[in-house]
């Protein structure tokens, strides 16, 4: 009974392991059709750069990449979950680059000086890659200092303003006068103040990212929970304790709230503070490929903003979960 029993269970964990679902076939069919769009439809005769086929390339790669997390999530459970649940969005995308290389490769429906081609457009992270990684290398130190500097001013100001009736008192009112202004409208007196062009991108990130970390630092303490001091201070905790092992950790999930607003917030100051003299950077490059109507550079810069946001963003979900790991099924974003 053991023996037939263990076989049964090995049985049934292989079964467990070895699915398949349907909607894993749906980002190949959405690349697929891609494809035969690309290759059956010619490009429209007026078309410049025609001969290019970065995206025919990229279609490929994409099909040898979805197929082999196809053949994964039949065997591999955790990928299988995933992979089903973002079927459809990946397929969307791929079916919305269809479009796109239909309006503007095929069909020639909009102005090619303001809409280039899919081609055109993945043309540019090859031909300008140093150029691309050196403005990247550059955004990313503006964006660390910024970030780092609003973030602990924010959270001086957000710890004081709601823990202390004093600091609300003073602080709070100018808060709400100053932190609604845009960083960019402080760009002129960033400009006299600080000596460099850099140092005063860097003001002007930090501005945005510290608002958002002091309103929301600042709500977040306020909003724990009274009884928690109570309890505490029967015990025998003095307001440190209850700054630090109480309110601060209560309002941990506003402040990250409030650390995801800066960082999505930091690149929009970002975009302004680099066109106000800095020769470098991805807020520059946009803005000097727009001067020169170089709308596919244009492009390509933000699809990277985009990108970069974004694995910051993730990075950020990465380490909530992690440190607020006991508010689990709680918390939520």
């Amino acid at each position: 009974m053991d023996v037939n029993g263990a076989v049964l269970n090995t049985e049934v964990t292989a079964k467990n392991k070895a699915e398949f679902q349907l909607k894993t076939l749906l980002p190949i069919a959405g690349v697929l059709i891609a494809i035969v769009t690309d290759i059956l439809i010619p490009n429209h005769k007026e078309l410049k750069y025609a001969e290019l086929t970065y995206y025919r390339n990229f279609l490929f790669i994409s099909l040898g990449v979805v197929v082999l997390f196809t053949i994964l999530a039949v065997f591999v459970e955790r990928v299988r979950d995933k992979y089903a649940y973002r079927s459809y969005f990946i397929t969307g995308v791929f079916l919305f680059l269809t479009f796109l290389n239909l309006v503007t490769a095929k069909f020639l429906l909009l102005p090619q000086i303001y809409f280039p081609s899919i081609s055109r457009i993945f043309e540019v992270f090859f031909v300008d890659t140093k150029l691309l990684l050196t403005c990247i290398g550059s955004s990313l130190v503006l964006l660390i200092y910024g970030i780092s500097i609003g973030f602990c001013l924010g959270m001086i100001s957000g710890i004081g303003i709601g823990w202390s009736k004093r600091c609300n008192y003073w602080v709070y009112p100018l808060i709400r006068i100053l932190g609604p202004i845009p960083s960019s409208t402080w760009t002129p007196l960033a400009l006299v103040v600080f000596p460099t062009a850099r140092s005063a991108a860097v003001f002007l990130i930090a501005f945005g990212v510290w608002f958002q970390i002091t309103i929301l630092t600042c709500s977040g303490i306020k909003g724990v929970n009274k009884a928690y001091f109570e309890v505490s201070s029967t015990l025998g905790a003095d307001d440190k304790q209850n700054l630090f092992k109480i309110a601060i950790p209560a309002a941990a999930p506003s402040i990250f709230l409030g650390f995801f607003n800066a960082t999505c917030s930091s690149f929009v100051a970002l975009m302004a503070a680099e066109m106000i003299g800095c020769k470098s950077g991805l807020g520059w490059y946009v803005n000097w490929q727009k001067q020169m109507l170089a709308y596919a550079n244009v492009y390509a810069g933000l699809i990277i903003i985009a990108i970069f946001c974004y694995i910051l963003v993730t990075l950020q979900f990465r380490v909530r979960d992690k440190l607020l790991s006991w508010q689990e099924g709680i918390v939520k974003w």
